[in-house]
C-alpha cells in the first residue's frame, strides 16, 4: 500500500544501528549463548577421519631414517601421509618459495617441524600413533636468534631494506648530543582462542571443498590446489567465523587445512585437523622479536636532529612474511616523529625457530617501541619531560612532513591529540602527585608515561589493496551480503550489515552476512593490515550502489520523477510524495525484470610503494591516538599493577563506536601483554619451552588497569573517502600498550632521581625489572 511522504522529506527517520552507529555485533547472542559454530563445532559426517601432524624433535638435523611402520599398524590407523603421498608440490610457502614443505622432506629446520601425518578414525587413535614413529637424525649446528645469526654470517631471508632521507653521517656529526643504545623486544604467541582447525569433503570430478579458521581463504584456496596439483577453481574455502586470529591464521592456517585436504584427496573420505595447544604453539609462527641498534643527535632543547637505525628481527626458518614485516617495522620507526636526517636498515635474520608471520600490527609496534626509546633517551639526556620532547618532534603539516620513506604526511594531529589527552587526563598533576609519592615510598615505585601512536593504514604490497563483494536484494525486501573478509571476533561483519541498513533503510533483522567463500567472492586479500572494513566495506557500498542505481531509475521512470527524489529511509522508499516499502519496491523491480544482485570491487587509490629505493606512497592515511599509563611497581618482587589508562583514539567517523572501543580496548591489553608477562623462551636445543597456558602468560581480567577511560576522537572524519570517512582501528590501538613499558621505566627511573635512562626492554617481566632496578642502583646484575 502506498502512503503519502512527509512534505520534507530530508527529516524522514534514519535506521536506528545503521553504519556509525553502534549496534550490537551480528553474533553476540550466538557468543554468548554457546551457538556460534566453529570448525570443531560443525556436524561431521559419517566416516569423517581425522588427521594429526607428527612432529620433529630436532631443531636442525638431517633425516637418516624414518620408521614408521608402528605408526601405521596402531590401532585405528587408516594411512599414513608423508612428502612422498604429496600428487602436486610439496610447498605452501605463502610467498611463493620452494622454502617451506608441507611435509619435510631430507632435513628439518625447526623443533616442531611437521614430518609426516597420521589419518585415523578418531583423533584420540591419531595422537596416540604419532608417538610410535622412530626418526634417526644426524643433528646439525642450530641458530636459535639474532646473535647467533649474525655470529655465523646473518642469512636472511628476505632482501635487506633501506630508508634514507638526507645526510645522517652529518646530522648526527653536527649535532651538540648524540646518544648511542639496544633496545630488544621479544616475540608473542597468538594464542586464539579457537587453535588451528580445518576440514576437508571431497567431490566429484576433483572438487575438494574445505572449511578452515583462515584469515585468508583464497590463499588457502590457493595453496590447497597447489598441493594437490589442481587448478583454483575445484577447490572452494569457507568461513563463517574465527575463534581470534590476530594475524595468526593469515598464513599459518594454511598447512592445517592442506593436511586435511590431502588426507580427503588420498582416502576419499571427509578429514579433519585439528591441532591442540601445545602443537599448536610448537607448529606455528609468532610475532617476530627484534634488536634494534639506534644512534640519535639532538640538541639541548629536545629537538631530535638525525637518526640512524638497523631493526634485525629473528624470522625463523623460512620466508612466510617475515620480509613485509620487516619492512613496515622501517615505516613505523619514526612513529609520529620528524626526523631532518635518517636512515633505517633492516636484518630478515634466519633461525632455526618456528616461522615467525604475522600479528597484529604487523612489525609496526616493534618500530614504535624502538621510535619511543630514542625520545626517552633524549629527554633523560636533556633533563625534559618525555611529552615535551614528543611535542617538540612531532610531524607538521605543510613543513617537517616527509617521514623516511618520502611520504608526506598530510594530516598530523598527533601534537592535538596528545594536547588533549594530557588536559583531560590531568597528566601535570598527576605526574607531580607521584613524584612526591615516589621519595617517601621504599619498595613501592609509580610511573606514569603519555605515547602516542601513528600508524599507516594500507597493505605495503600494493595489490592486495583489493576487494571484492556480493549482494543479493531477494523479492521479500531481504538482503544477502557477501565479502571478501573474514570474521574473527572484530565486528567486521557487523559493519557490512550496517552498511547495507544505511543505505537501504533497513533493520538489521532484513540483512544477513554469510559464510565467506572463494566459490562467491574470489581473489580476495587477506582480512590484515586493518584493512577489513576499508576494502570490504568499500565493495559491499559499490554493490549495493549499483541495485541501489538500477531500483531508482524504475522508481523515477514508473511514478515520473526525478531521481533525486527516490531515498532511502527506515520507514520506506520516499518516491517524490509517496512512500513504499522497500520490499514491495524489490518485488517491482523484480516483476520488470531488472536484476536485484550485483557484484562490487574496490581498489584503494593514491598508493604506491618502490622497495627497490625504498620510497613510495605506501599508506592511504594513518590513524592517530595517545595513551597516558600509570603504574605501580613492587621493587620486592619485580611485579607491576596498571593502576590507570587514558586513551584518546582517532577512528575517524567510527561505523560503530562500541565495537571499536572494545577494539581498542582489546588491542592496549594485548599489547600491555605483549610488554610485560608475555615471554617466548627457547632451551639451548631449539625447544620452545613456553608452549602452553602453564607455561606461557597472557593477561588475565585482572591485569586489566584499575581505572579505564578510552574514547574516540570527536569531529574528526577522515579526510580521504573511506567508508562514510571512518578510520581503521584493528591495528593502531595495540601499540598503546607501550604507554605501560614507559610507566614502568618511569618508575624505575626515581631509583636514581630520574637522572639515567633505565633503557628497558621488553617483555618487562619480574626479572627484567628487577634486572634494571639493580643497573640503576649500581648493583652488580
Amino acid at each position: 500500500m502506498l502512503e503519502h511522504a512527509p512534505k520534507a522529506p530530508l527529516e524522514a527517520p534514519r535506521v536506528e544501528g545503521a553504519a556509525s552507529s553502534s549496534l550490537k555485533h551480528e553474533s553476540a547472542f550466538l557468543h554468548v549463548t554457546g551457538a556460534a559454530t566453529y570448525i570443531d563445532d560443525m556436524p561431521e559426517p559419517k566416516g569423517i577421519l581425522h588427521v594429526v601432524p607428527g612432529l620433529s624433535t630436532k631443531a636442525h638435523a638431517k633425516i637418516l631414517s624414518m620408521d614408521l611402520e608402528a605408526v601405521r599398524r596402531a590401532p585405528g590407523v587408516v594411512r599414513v601421509l608423508t612428502a612422498a603421498d604429496v600428487p602436486g608440490q610439496n610447498q605452501v610457502s605463502p610467498v611463493h618459495r620452494e622454502d617451506e614443505p608441507l611435509l619435510a622432506t631430507d632435513r628439518v629446520f625447526f623443533w616442531g617441524q611437521p614430518l609426516f601425518a597420521v589419518v585415523a578414525e578418531t583423533r584420540e587413535a591419531g595422537r596416540h600413533a604419532v608417538r610410535l614413529a622412530r626418526i634417526e637424525y644426524e643433528e646439525m649446528p642450530a641458530i636459535l636468534n639474532v646473535a647467533q645469526a649474525r655470529e655465523n654470517g646473518g642469512e636472511l631471508v628476505w632482501r635487506p631494506l633501506t630508508m634514507e632521507r638526507g645526510d645522517v653521517a652529518r646530522g648526527l656529526a653536527a649535532a651538540p648530543m648524540r646518544v648511542s643504545g639496544r633496545v630488544t623486544m621479544g616475540g608473542q604467541e597468538h594464542f586464539y582462542l579457537e587453535g588451528q582447525a580445518a576440514w576437508a569433503q571431497p567431490g566429484e570430478a576433483g572438487e575438494m571443498r574445505v572449511w578452515s579458521s583462515t584469515q585468508h581463504p583464497s590463499e588457502t584456496q590457493h595453496l590447497v590446489a597447489t598441493v594437490l596439483g589442481r587448478p583454483h577453481h575445484l577447490v572452494t574455502t569457507e568461513v563463517r567465523r574465527m575463534g581470534g586470529g590476530f594475524g595468526g591464521k593469515e598464513t599459518q592456517a594454511n598447512a592445517p587445512a592442506c593436511l586435511a585436504a590431502l588426507a580427503a584427496e588420498l582416502t576419499g573420505q571427509a578429514a579433519k585437523l585439528r591441532l591442540d595447544r601445545d602443537d599448536d604453539m610448537m607448529m606455528t609462527g609468532k610475532r617476530h622479536d627484534f634488536v634494534v641498534d639506534y644512534e640519535v643527535g639532538f640538541d639541548d632543547a629536545g629537538h631530535i636532529l638525525a637518526v640512524d637505525m638497523v631493526l634485525a628481527a629473528r624470522c625463523g626458518w623460512s620466508a612466510d612474511l617475515s620480509g613485509p614485516v620487516v619492512d613496515r617495522a622501517l615505516f613505523h620507526a619514526d612513529n609520529a616523529y620528524f626526523y631532518p636526517d635518517v636512515r633505517f636498515r633492516s636484518e630478515a635474520l634466519k633461525t632455526n625457530t618456528q616461522s615467525n608471520t604475522a600479528y597484529r600490527g604487523f612489525g609496526g609496534p616493534q618500530g614504535i617501541v624502538a621510535a619511543e626509546r630514542v625520545i626517552e633517551e633524549v629527554a633523560f639526556a636533556t633533563g625534559l619531560d618525555p611529552v615535551t620532547v614528543r611535542m617538540r618532534n612531532f610531524y607538521g603539516m605543510g613543513s617537517r612532513d616527509v617521514t623516511p620513506y618520502h611520504m608526506v604526511v598530510e594530516d598530523s594531529i598527533s601534537g592535538q591529540i596528545v594536547s588533549q589527552l594530557v588536559r583531560e587526563c590531568d597528566y601535570e598533576t598527576r605526574k607531580a602527585e607521584i613524584r612526591t609519592f615516589n621519595a617517601c615510598s621504599r619498595h613501592i615505585k609509580r610511573g606514569i608515561a603519555l605515547t602516542p601512536v601513528k600508524f599507516g593504514i594500507s597493505f605495503t604490497a600494493t595489490h592486495y589493496n583489493q576487494a571484492g563483494a556480493l549482494v543479493h536484494v531477494y523479492t521479500d525486501g531481504s538482503v544477502q551480503v557477501n565479502h571478501g573478509g573474514t570474521e574473527m571476533g572484530q565486528g567486521l561483519h557487523t559493519k557490512m550489515v550496517q552498511i547495507a541498513m544505511r543505505e537501504f533503510g533497513l533493520e538489521a533483522d532484513r540483512v544477513r552476512i554469510t559464510a565467506t567463500t572463494t566459490g562467491k567472492v574470489p581473489n580476495t586479500s587477506a582480512t590484515a593490515a586493518s584493512s577489513g572494513a576499508d576494502l570490504n566495506g568499500m565493495a559491499v557500498l559499490d554493490a549495493i550502489r549499483t541495485i541501489k542505481g538500477r531500483m531508482v531509475t524504475f522508481a523515477a521512470e514508473k511514478w515520473d520523477v526525478e531521481p533525486e527524489e527516490v531515498r532511502f529511509y527506515a520507514d520506506g522508499v520516499h518516491i517524490g510524495e509517496i512512500v513504499l516499502p522497500f520490499a514491495k519496491l524489490a518485488w517491482e523491480v523484480y516483476f520488470a525484470r531488472i536484476s536485484l544482485s550485483a557484484s562490487g570491487f574496490y581498489k584503494t587509490p593514491k598508493i604506491s610503494w618502490n622497495p627497490e629505493t625504498g620510497r613510495g606512497r605506501p599508506f592511504f592515511y594513518f590513524a592517530y591516538g595517545a595513551a597516558c599509563a600509570e603504574v605501580s611497581v613492587d621493587l620486592l618482587t619485580g611485579e607491576n599493577t596498571i593502576d590507570r589508562v587514558d586513551i584518546l583514539h582517532d577512528a575517524g567517523q567510527s561505523l560503530n563506536p562500541a565495537i571499536d572501543i572494545g577494539q581498542i580496548e582489546g588491542g592496549f591489553v594485548q599489547g600491555a601483554g605483549w610488554l610485560t608477562t608475555e615471554e617466548l623462551v627457547w632451551d639451548d636445543f631449539g625447544r620452545l619451552r613456553t608452549h602452553a597456558p602453564s607455561t606461557y602468560k597472557i593477561p588475565a581480567c585482572s591485569d586489566r588497569p584499575r581505572v579505564f577511560n578510552v574514547s574516540l576522537l570527536e569531529n574528526a572524519p577522515n579526510r580521504e573517502e573511506t567508508i562514510f570517512r571512518s578510520k581503521a582501528v584493528g591495528e593502531p590501538p595495540f601499540v598503546h600498550g607501550v604507554a605501560v613499558l614507559h610507566a614502568i621505566s618511569d618508575a624505575l627511573a626515581s631509583l636514581d632521581d630520574y637522572r639515567t635512562c633505565p633503557r628497558l626492554d621488553a617483555p618487562a617481566t619480574p626479572e627484567t625489572v628487577l634486572r634494571a632496578a639493580m643497573r640503576l642502583r649500581g648493583e652488580p646484575v
